[in-house]
């Protein structure tokens, strides 16, 4: 365990105007509090804080973290408060150890949409103080290195969040070292063969080519000592996890890597680095593709280096990344920079940007998408990189590696992007699902009237794009739902010989708890709220006592004694749809939708037309509607299908096979229904499932009566 006077020597070598005696009073303070306690490993629990402070103080941050880190888990751990710590050592500490404790209860391995509503708040006490997500990073980063005393269920629990969630978002906010280091301690959990396959592999690889990296470092600072520049050269062979993800991005086996290693070079000002690159690219030859100019087009957390992969010894590929001092800072400090001190003073660091900018980006999106939304757009921007492109004006807009078009006029505007109909990449036109690349001029074209489809969430990359996709789509749906819910709830009140009139439906919706009559009527169009429950809401005495169910061979109003009725077979009307009859000489009445086409047919013989109505109550589910789906090509898809239709009870009297490909089948559905109700109800279930991927009501104007 570190001694106190070890600590406080830790924090003066970079800040030797530290409070000592407020990181003794921590120290002894959270010594007494977690007395007697152990963790799994045996030892003394305070041996956990003392070494979450000694990370923090590799970043040189201020006392009020490191006295955090020392205190960071007296409240959730011990019978210290709030309140006595605000009372000893201020109310910053107290916000900021309290706002840890937050952190730690949020259980963010649990269920998926639980995990995404935490998620929200992760980013929510971040946004009040980045410190915070700095004492917890250096926790989990602490508990990793010390996992192994766990039992193997909580290792893998651990592992999995690490890897999911804090490692990604050490990367997203610049501290690439730690992100390295908890994926590589989550690997050794969670697929400990596989590492140990590229440890073997690189130890052969070692004996057969001696150490490469101590030899290409030479050669390296051979020819800056040519050039007369002075750099500092570092050179490290790549964490076996890093190996591992692009050996599995890219398919590609251990001997087909290029770049194992990698190199840094550290110089003291920008023209230096373009002389190093140049020195560089005249010694070695630069592979095709491989080259990134971070530094006049930086990351967005304040990343800036140059990129670069050469040929070097022996033909091997290595990767060379060059940067001053100060972007070297901000490349190994990321958010920490914002705090770090020198000389016991804050030092600014021109290159650093505050990754608060980047939260309170996705904190304006908290309230326009739902949890599982929000989740998904957070791990698309903390893993993707960056590229940049230009507006024909010239102005920069920076996206995510594999963003398109779209994400592209939906980062200049919402409204940009709802409109765009086509764009043009440097001049010619392009479908919207290409892939840009850096340095592009994109030039978006717009039309009104256009509104986004559902096609283009697979499109786009963005989560803003995303999003913003989805919410027009639900205000879209919406208008359809309330129109679907005024047709079923006509139907619903006229079977009970009642009409839904506005005040009836004000009611209603506020016996429901509707916000407004819109609200209702969205719900029952949605299949959210059944038009059934609406009517007994009102009509109680009505609604339950439906009488007997209605004869199948006389449903409507309006036949005469002898006439014969059936259903046109072009639009397969259904009880609660508006209906017309048109007589035919030996076939009786055929009753068509009232927006069938074939109806056009008849407009000269109106006296053929009769007015019918399908009688309220109870009918029998024998009413064949055609259903046109698109379901994936997979094994039991079409048996759960099959079973989602019994299960709403309706009977599925035919079935044809339309298309066959591969990856989906195209299919006819005959399935036999009650009414509109309950065909808008089976559609609903069917079009809910992920195998689905197109589902939709078939008429057929070619078939005769």
């Amino acid at each position: 365990m570190i001694d106190v006077e070890d600590l406080v020597a830790l924090v003066r070598n970079y800040n030797p105007r530290s409070d000592a005696d407020l990181i003794r009073k921590a120290y002894a303070y959270g010594l007494r509090m977690h007395d007697g306690q152990v963790r799994k490993s045996g030892e003394p629990y305070f041996t956990h804080p003392i070494a979450v402070a000694a990370i923090l103080t590799e970043m040189r941050l201020d006392d009020d973290t490191i006295v955090t880190a020392l205190l960071h888990d007296t409240i959730e751990d011990t019978r210290s408060t709030y309140s006595e710590i605000s009372e000893q050592f201020g109310p910053e500490v107290a916000e900021l150890v309290d706002g840890v404790t937050k952190l730690t209860n949020l259980q963010l391995s649990s269920a998926e949409s639980k995990q995404a509503e935490n998620f929200r708040k992760l980013f929510m006490a971040m946004s009040k103080d980045l410190r915070v997500i700095l004492v917890k990073l250096a926790d989990r980063l602490h508990n990793m290195r010390t996992i192994k005393s766990m039992r193997a269920e909580k290792q893998a629990q651990k592992a999995r969040e690490t890897m999911e969630i804090y490692a990604p978002l050490a990367g997203r906010m610049g501290m690439q070292w730690m992100r390295e280091e908890l994926e590589d301690l989550s690997f050794r959990v969670l697929n400990p063969e596989a590492r140990q396959s590229i440890i073997r592999r690189y130890v052969v690889l070692q004996k057969k080519t001696g150490d490469v990296v101590h030899k290409i470092s030479g050669d390296l600072r051979s020819e800056l000592d040519r050039e007369g520049i002075e750099a500092m050269v570092y050179g490290r062979a790549k964490k076996p996890y890093s190996i591992w993800r692009k050996m599995q991005e890219k398919d590609l086996s251990f001997s087909q890597l290029s770049d194992i290693y990698g190199f840094r070079v550290i110089c003291g000002s920008v023209d230096d680095c373009y002389r190093i690159l140049g020195a560089i690219h005249q010694r070695w030859h630069a592979v095709p593709g491989r080259f990134k100019d971070y530094i006049s087009q930086p990351k967005s957390n304040g990343y800036r280096s140059i990129h670069t992969t050469v040929s070097g010894r022996d033909a091997s590929k290595v990767e060379v990344q060059i940067r001053t001092r100060e972007m070297h800072e901000v490349a190994e400090a990321g958010v920490a920079a914002h705090w770090s001190y020198k000389e016991g003073v804050r030092a600014p660091n021109p290159f650093a940007v505050d990754p608060a900018d980047w939260i309170s980006q996705l904190t304006e999106r908290l309230d326009e998408e739902d949890h599982d939304e929000f989740l998904e757009n957070v791990k698309l921007e903390m893993y993707l990189d960056q590229v940049f492109c230009f507006t024909p004006k010239g102005d920069v807009v920076q996206l995510p590696r594999g963003a398109t078009p779209l994400d592209f006029a939906y980062a200049i505007h919402t409204r940009i992007g709802n409109m765009t109909v086509s764009a043009k990449v440097d001049g010619i036109r392009v479908p919207l699902w290409t892939r840009l690349k850096n340095g592009q001029s994109v030039e978006v074209i717009t039309a009104e009237g256009q509104r986004p489809q559902a096609t283009w969430v697979d499109i786009v990359t963005t989560g803003r794009a995303k999003a913003a996709i989805r919410r027009s789509l639900r205000e879209e749906d919406r208008g359809r739902f309330i129109r679907l819910g005024q047709e079923l709830l006509r139907a619903a009140f006229e079977h009970v010989g009642k009409k839904s009139g506005e005040k009836a439906l004000r009611t209603a919706a506020k016996l429901l708890g509707c916000s407004d009559e819109m609200d209702l009527l969205a719900k029952v169009g949605s299949a959210e709220m059944t038009a059934r429950r609406v009517v007994s809401t009102l009509y109680p005495d009505l609604a339950t006592h439906e009488g007997p169910e209605i004869d199948s061979n006389r449903p409507v109003v309006g036949l005469g004694e002898d006439e014969a009725f059936r259903r046109a077979p072009c639009c397969q009307p259904l009880p609660g749809e508006r209906i017309v009859g048109i007589t035919w000489r030996g076939k009786g009445v055929v009753a068509h939708a009232i927006d069938c086409p074939a109806l056009a047919e008849f407009e000269s013989q109106t006296e053929r037309w009769i007015d019918l109505q399908w009688l309220p109550g109870r009918h029998a589910a024998i009413h064949t509607v055609s259903l046109e789906m698109t379901i994936s090509n997979d094994a039991g898809v079409l048996g759960r299908i099959c079973t989602l239709v019994g299960e709403h009870r309706a009977n599925i009297s035919d079935l044809r096979f339309t298309d066959r490909k591969p990856d989906f089948y195209r299919l006819l559905v005959d399935v036999d229904l009650r009414d509109v109700e309950h065909l808008h109800v089976v559609l609903n279930a069917l079009e809910a499932d992920n195998d689905v991927a197109q589902i939709s009501r078939h008429r057929d104007k070619n078939r005769q009566p």
